[in-house]
This record gives structure tokens, sequence and C-alpha cells, in this order.
């Protein structure tokens, strides 16, 4: 450590266990403070921890609400956030106290939509339900057992058509699904390629035989699905959500379901994570996974060696590319 400190390497605190070839990484280039238990810190231990260190790389589990950003010390200059959001962090605040925050967008935009497929085939086609019966042997093949959705030739509404919107719509279409969606603005048509467009919310809904929500989370987002906009579905539509739980009123959604107006949810997120809304459990029709969007070797590994090249290059240039705010 004390040669570390003789280098004038940046103290920085990592604050969950990453997989060790990254933790090496940072060990490397920066005099790294690890969590070895992957302990969850409260607020006050970050704070805590935090002393006498120039940067944080913190994870979507850290709440860096403008109460904790305040009381950081002033030698923190940068905050690396270990995934593509930031809804986890109080831009502004940072912002008010000179701290850059960094995200770690294009390298998870692959694993994450091939989980919303999951999410997609798994509500459609009954996958809890199946894995169940499958697991109490106690099924008997009839013709209309376990009978789903079709993806092929069912309309899809992308919400919100970023980097991670798009490569959903691109594998739908290998499904033969037909792409609708909504997006802060109408993309090109390169990067529509061949998406119809709709200015509202309420036009999207209204075509989305099945939706995927991809959007950023924000305050314009929060209950994006709730008890009115779920009028604008037809009968029978699934939902999926693999972008952050803030996006459903889950109490809206349970009633849908129950209605039947909805006819399959599934979930990579929710609120409350890792607590689901019990009454997810009481539907059959629900597709729950626990947040594994990004989770492949592949893609947490280049996350966490994003996150630790976005400080090196902050405190070598004092500028990042991929600075949020």
């Amino acid at each position: 450590k004390n040669i570390k400190k003789e280098l004038n390497m940046k103290k920085i605190l990592i604050t969950r266990r990453l997989l060790r070839a990254c933790e090496e990484k940072a060990s490397k280039i920066f005099d790294a403070k690890l969590n070895g238990n992957d302990e969850l810190y409260s607020q006050s231990k970050l704070i805590e921890l935090s002393q006498g260190c120039d940067a944080i790389l913190t994870s979507i589990t850290d709440k860096m609400d403008k109460d904790t950003i305040n009381k950081l010390p002033d030698s923190i200059k940068a905050i690396s956030n270990f995934a593509v959001g930031f809804g986890n962090i109080d831009l502004e605040a940072a912002k008010d106290r000179n701290i850059i925050v960094t995200n770690t967008p294009d390298v998870l935009t692959d694993a994450t939509a091939e989980i919303a497929m999951l999410l997609i085939l798994g509500a459609a086609r009954r996958a809890s339900e199946g894995i169940e019966y499958a697991k109490n042997n106690n099924w008997k093949w009839s013709a209309d057992f376990l009978i789903g959705k079709q993806l092929t030739g069912a309309r899809l509404g992308v919400l919100g058509m970023g980097r991670i919107g798009r490569a959903v719509a691109k594998l739908a279409k290998a499904f033969g699904m037909i792409i609708n969606y909504h997006n802060r603005s109408k993309l090109s048509p390169e990067l529509e390629d061949g998406a119809i467009y709709h200015d509202s919310i309420k036009s999207l809904f209204s075509v989305s035989d099945f939706l995927s929500i991809n959007c950023p989370a924000t305050k314009e987002t929060v209950n994006i699905i709730n008890k009115e906009t779920l009028k604008y579905f037809p009968t029978g539509a699934i939902i999926t959500n693999s972008a952050r739980g803030d996006m459903i009123d889950d109490e809206a959604m349970l009633d849908a379901l129950d209605r039947r107006k909805i006819y399959a949810v599934g979930l990579d997120v929710y609120k409350g994570e890792p607590n689901l809304n019990p009454g997810y459990l009481k539907h059959k029709s629900a597709f729950i996974l626990p947040h594994l969007g990004s989770a492949t070797k592949e893609t947490r590994t280049a996350m966490a060696n994003l996150a630790i090249d976005n400080l090196d290059e902050f405190f070598n240039t004092g500028q990042c590319r991929n600075k949020v705010n």
C-alpha cells in the first residue's frame, strides 16, 4: 500500500465485489479498496469508507441520493456506476459538488436484449407453468395443454428505442414480429430498420400485442404502466420489463392480470428488488427472473472493465466519454 502511495496512485472505493480478473485490473491501476464479503453497504458506511478516496465505483444497489452525495468527502471527484442505468444516483447533486458520474453503455446491450427475448418467450409460452408441471411429473399431453401465444406475426411495441431497444427489435424481427416503437424522437430510417414510429404511448400501447420496456428510469417513466395506460392495450396483451422496476405500478398490473386484460407479464426487474410483490407469485402467468439482464461472464467483465477505464480516463484527461451529468 505504501508503494501505491509513493507512486501517487489514485485511491478508489469499489462498493461491491467484481469478478476477480476485474478486481485485479482495478488494483493494478489504482489503490483500490475492495469489498471482500460483497456486503451491501449502508449509506453511512459508504460515506465513511470513501474518506480519503478520489472516486467511487458504485453498483446499482447503492442509493446515491442527494443526502448521501452531500456527505461525501471533498476528495471524491468521480462516481463510476457499474451499470448502463444511473437512476440510483442523483446526477444534479453530484454536479453541484463537481463530481462527474459515468456509466457503462454499449457493453451490455446484447446480453440485456437476449433476456428481453427470454421474457417475451417465457411469458408467451407459459414457461413458469410448464416448469412446474415438468418438475411435478404430473402432466398429460392434450391438444389444448398449456396453449400459449405465438410470436410470429404478432405486433411488438418497444418502449424506448435506444441501443437495447433496437437490439430487442432486431431479435424480435427474426422471430417474425412486427415492430412498433415510441421514443423521445423519431429515429433515422437506418436505425428504425422498418419499425413503425408512434408519437405517443397511447398510440404505441394500442397496437402492442407484446410490449418490451427498454427506456431509462426517469421521473417521467415512473409508473408509466398504470391503471390508465393499461386501458390502452389490446385485451390479452403481454408486457415485459428488462429496464428498471420503477416503470410498473404493481397493483394496477396485478388487477389487469386478474381481469385477463393482460394475458401475462415477464419481469427481470421490479420494485423493491429482491422483494417481489407477493401478488405476482399467485399468478401462473407471471414469468419472473432475478435481474439477470447483464449476467453473462463476458458482459459483466466488460462492464467492470469499462467502469474502471472510465475512472482511468477521467484521472488522466479530466474528461470521460461516458459521463452522464
